[in-house]
């Protein structure tokens, strides 16, 4: 479906089953943290999938394609992304499977019936509210830093969300790792699957990839690295993969 573009807006190629996202230049574009999680992610074509803070829609997006699921919901509390998400889901003509929701996550327990999800997943801000420099762009800014919620708030709505048994993934920042897990665990969703993401195969992590189970047994399994790049600017062949390219 075609759809309009308002002033600085862009339609980018997400190279997977063809569908493409708006994206507007001057505000929060996705990263390759979004990406690899959706890589991450194991979910059957019958899951039913929630993507909590879903910015303008890309995690959904990918999962649709990635994972066959035909019920996948975006929860977003910032209107202007939400409102380009809900048009990325009609230029793909996904509204039948995709579905946006405006709203809080720490409200997530009312706006959603309770042990009703396969799948959460969630690319949270990485800063906490008070820690390093803010974005003067407030769409920026909420996306990086706790400003509207907390990782806390993040596991808090997927407890509340998941099935028994069922599986929230999400990507961090290594040097919070720690924290994470003890908010996981607080929560009982227990990690079962860790990965560590590098730039280079020398370098130290940038990121950390988290599978828990709600409920789940105390056995954690830590896969080998995902490297990023196999020399400066040519990407593994993984990550290549992973990106459809």
């Amino acid at each position: 479906m075609d759809v309009k573009l308002q002033p600085g807006e862009r339609i980018d190629d997400l190279e997977r089953n063809g569908y493409r996202i708006i994206q507007n230049k001057n505000g929060f574009c996705f990263g390759m943290d979004a990406v690899l999680l959706s890589g991450f992610v194991k979910a059957s074509p019958s899951d039913r999938i929630i993507d909590l803070g879903t910015g303008t829609g890309i995690i959904p997006i990918l999962l649709r394609a990635k994972t066959g699921s035909t019920d996948i919901t975006g929860l977003e509390i910032q209107e202007q992304s939400a409102e380009m998400a809900e048009r990325s889901v009609l230029l793909n003509d996904l509204e039948k499977e995709v579905h946006i929701v405006r709203g809080d996550l720490k409200e997530a327990g009312t706006l959603f019936a309770h042990k009703t999800f396969d799948v959460v997943c969630s690319n949270p801000p990485y800063m906490k509210q008070n820690g390093g420099l803010k974005n003067p762009e407030e769409a920026k800014a909420i996306a990086r830093h706790e400003i509207k919620c907390s990782f806390e708030d993040v596991a808090e709505a997927a407890k509340i969300l998941l099935k028994p048994g069922g599986t929230f993934f999400l990507v961090h920042r290594p040097e919070r790792l720690s924290e994470l897990m003890e908010i996981l665990r607080k929560k009982k969703l227990e990690p079962k699957r860790m990965r560590f993401v590098h730039s280079f195969v020398e370098d130290k992590a940038v990121m950390v990839l988290i599978e828990a189970v709600s409920g789940g047994g105390t056995f954690l399994k830590v896969e080998k690295p995902l490297i990023i790049y196999k020399e400066k600017g040519i990407y593994t062949e993984e990550i290549r993969e992973i990106y459809g390219f």
